[in-house]
């Protein structure tokens, strides 16, 4: 018989001795479970649970008006789509016909003559007055003494003009080919002119003179004498 065995409690030590092994096994039921917990829910994991960004939200949400602004600038400083423009119509010129007036970029006056010379006595100043057309077809000019002038001056005193004294319409129209130049020829008298036209002008004094071909727009190059 087993000493620990007492008459009569046989039994009470018998149940007691499965509740503790019973317990110890609850025990080491409950560390195990408490370990897998802890290792699958700890302090690292709920910290990079919450270091992580859940789906839809913004990983960063103090740098959203950053975004926001950069954006708008973006958009505000794209260079615009160019505006297409209609190209301007060139306006077609019409062919000159022949026999119209000539135009007076189509046209060169010149002179010759009276340049830096010296008129002595009674000699008097010639000049030769050239009008050449560039234009592609004949056209024609008014080479009067009126609207060709050819006029003397010294210093602001108009001496001599062709346009003074005219008798009749004062007009000579002229045919014009390209490159081939009329050609007038003048000798000047050495005396004065005006518009009243009086029988007997007085001479020209002794002095230095310009002389200039004037028509219209246009004006040849001067030429510079002298009378003794």
């Amino acid at each position: 018989m087993d000493p620990d065995t007492m008459p009569g409690d046989g039994g009470d030590i018998y149940w007691r001795r499965r509740m503790s092994v019973l317990v110890a096994v609850l025990v080491v039921v409950a560390v195990v479970a408490w370990a897998c917990s802890s290792g699958g829910s700890g302090p690292e994991r709920t910290s990079s649970a919450q270091s992580s960004p859940s789906p839809g939200t913004s990983a960063t949400p103090a740098a959203d008006p950053l975004l926001a602004g950069l954006r708008t600038l973006a958009m505000g400083t794209a260079s615009p789509s160019p505006t297409p423009t209609t190209p301007k119509a060139t306006p077609v010129q019409r062919p000159k016909r022949p026999g119209e007036p000539c135009a007076e970029g189509d046209l060169v006056l010149s002179m010759q003559g009276g340049r830096e010379q010296i008129y002595a006595g009674e000699s008097r100043p010639t000049f030769l007055v050239t009008l050449v057309s560039t234009g592609p077809v004949m056209c024609t000019a008014d080479v009067g003494p009126r609207a060709m002038e050819i006029r003397i001056t010294s210093g602001a005193d108009r001496i001599w003009s062709t346009a003074d004294c005219v008798s009749g319409e004062g007009t000579e129209v002229k045919q014009l080919q390209r490159g081939v130049p009329y050609v007038r020829s003048l000798e000047w008298d050495r005396r004065r002119s005006s518009s009243d036209c009086r029988a007997t002008p007085p001479p020209a004094l002794p002095g230095t003179y310009v002389a200039m071909v004037r028509m219209g727009k246009m004006r040849s190059t001067k030429g510079v004498f002298h009378l003794r």
